[in-house]
């Protein structure tokens, strides 16, 4: 199996655009020629858009986009952006008088971080779009994940910076990859070593304290939920797949959730996974499933390790850390 760049599966571009001094930014992915797609929402505050449509008892079965966005829901604006630059280039699902793009999406909060009155808007959607690339993966504090943060059990004070993170496998013909925005509650974990990589600092910001202990030390209060979370990812593959598998495709791959974040899905995260196939060959949809899994678990572990310090937040390169 060959680790590959994300973009290197036909017919996917990424783009970012990004407020650094506000702290916030979007993320789309393109498919132009349309990508069979399907959703899972496990986390319990998500904030999305066409979800529904994604159904495999509704009607539309191709998506032309997928957006990545911070600014809590007030980041879908930026989708408004993105369904202007396709449709002026004329993709989108044929209504005869015009083609509608299909523009599917999901927020984090990013408030917390940053200028909370600058949102992505679809100035920024648009200029995502300009900036999409089939060469090109950003990673780090860019786009969706230029506001995101991890370990916030402890309040901002205590809290990372989480980012954008992404990779591809390649398997003979087969390619499947992720990309992911990680903005936890809780912290991000290695699994091969068992080490935390990025979270709730402890009061000598020099190691970590453990969000999933702290958590159950203190079962009897309940956190603020708007400390700023949900991880929002995409997996993408070259295999053909209808509605149905790819929903199972992405359903999977939040194992990449669950192996990498602690704890994953909990109240106050809108985790969400995007699957999108370009429908280029046949595979096993376990192999996709198991594949866009490990492809999650590498991303989120890219996105801590790339992101920088950024609005008084400190990302791991800037901190002593194990």
């Amino acid at each position: 199996m060959e680790t590959i760049q994300f973009t290197a599966i036909p017919g996917i571009k990424v783009g970012h655009a990004q407020d650094r001094k506000a702290a916030t930014g979007c993320t789309v992915v393109l498919c132009e020629a349309g990508a069979v797609a399907g959703v899972d929402v496990r986390g319990g505050a998500p904030g999305t858009r066409e979800t529904d449509l994604l159904n495999p008892l509704n009607l539309v079965d191709r998506v032309h986009a997928v957006l990545l966005t911070g600014g809590s829901a007030f980041g879908l604006d930026a989708a408004g952006g993105i369904m202007r630059y396709l449709e002026e280039r004329g993709i989108g699902f044929d209504v005869q008088v015009t083609r509608v793009p299909i523009v599917a999406g999901a927020v984090l909060f990013d408030l917390a971080c940053g200028d909370f009155r600058v949102r992505p808007d679809a100035a920024m959607g648009y200029q995502a779009c300009l900036q999409a690339s089939a060469d090109d993966c950003p990673q780090g504090s860019v786009g969706a994940g230029t506001g995101a943060t991890v370990g916030k059990i402890r309040g901002m004070n205590f809290a990372m910076k989480g980012g954008v993170g992404s990779v591809a496998y390649r398997a003979g013909e087969l390619m499947v990859g992720a990309l992911v925005a990680v903005n936890c509650l809780g912290d991000v974990v290695d699994p091969a070593s068992g080490r935390i990589v990025a979270g709730a600092l402890a009061d000598d910001r020099r190691s970590f304290i453990g969000t999933e202990q702290v958590m159950i030390g203190q079962y009897e209060r309940k956190p603020n939920p708007f400390c700023g979370n949900t991880t929002i990812g995409v997996v993408a593959t070259n295999a053909i797949l209808n509605k149905a598998q790819a929903a199972k495709v992405a359903g999977m791959a939040h194992n990449g959730y669950g192996r990498t974040i602690r704890p994953a899905h909990t109240l106050y995260d809108g985790d969400t996974v995007f699957a999108i196939g370009t429908g280029m060959l046949e595979a096993d949809i376990s192999v996709v499933g198991l594949l866009a899994a490990q492809a999650m678990e590498q991303a989120v572990l890219r996105a801590v390790r790339a992101a920088d310090s950024l609005a008084g937040i400190p990302g791991r390169s800037a901190l002593e850390l194990p």
